[in-house]
């Protein structure tokens, strides 16, 4: 396993849902926290990296453990920032400044506080046996087929979003006929730095799944709060999540 596996949180200043949200006060700790020490926890990372534009936020994951480098520029900071101008600044950032070249770089979300390590190392894990593969993303069994979704045209009339070959009026098929779609759960993806710097991609040409089975808490809106905060007092008392098997599928 390579000793050169980075995580990256990216955490930055603004947010509109609630405002300061990468630092509030969840269960006793700051939202980030839990994914810094997630990231410390996990025996596969060798650095921790946050990547943020607001001073407090710094000084906070700082005294959480984690190296805040440098500070990320305002234009990759906005509310439609992309994740691969914030990915792309790091690594550029590093090589020239530090020298430093990572082989895998995990990107761990702020408002996913509730993961299992073995996950996160499992992610990292699976990408290392597959030096083809450009990234790892984790997904999880969608809640609604986009077989059955449709788009409206410019004049007015429904046309599919997506169609089956060979199949008249597929969207009209029982939900257990149609293909098996997975949604991007934003829990834990991996992925080589050529995916990003040579392919202009966050997962590249090549990306391999790792199927969550357990629930998937996101804090983006303040109801996701009290549901949150009893998870971690559970899984502090010792009381599980709903965990099952997590199965790797072919190659998306």
């Amino acid at each position: 396993m390579s000793d050169r596996v980075m995580a990256l949180i990216p955490a930055r200043g603004g947010s509109k849902g609630i405002p300061r949200k990468n630092l509030l006060m969840i269960a006793g700790k700051p939202l980030i926290a839990y994914t810094i020490l997630q990231a410390l926890a996990a025996t596969r990372i060798n650095r921790v990296i946050v990547s943020t534009d607001d001073e407090e936020i710094a000084r906070v994951s700082r005294e959480w453990g984690a190296e805040v480098p440098f500070v990320r520029p305002s234009q990759f900071a906005g509310d439609h920032s992309p994740d691969i101008d914030v990915f792309r600044h790091a690594l550029e950032w590093l090589a020239q400044t530090e020298g430093y070249q990572p082989e895998m770089v995990v990107h761990l979300r702020p408002t996913c506080p509730m993961r299992r390590i073995d996950l996160i190392d499992g992610a990292i894990a699976s990408l290392a046996d597959r030096p083809d593969a450009d990234a790892v993303r984790s997904v999880s069994h969608a809640a609604l087929s986009p077989y059955k979704m449709w788009r409206i045209d410019t004049q007015g009339n429904l046309n599919p979003l997506l169609t089956i070959d060979g199949v008249t009026d597929s969207q009209s098929l029982p939900r257990q006929q149609l293909p098996q779609v997975y949604w991007q759960n934003g829990y834990v993806d991996v992925l080589r730095p050529r995916a990003v710097l040579d392919k202009n991609s966050m997962w590249g040409t090549c990306a391999i799944p790792l199927l969550i089975e357990d629930p998937v808490l996101e804090l983006d809106y303040a109801e996701n709060i009290p549901e949150i905060e009893e998870a971690i007092r559970r899984s502090e008392s010792g009381i599980p999540l709903n965990h099952g098997a997590v199965r790797e599928r072919h190659a998306v």
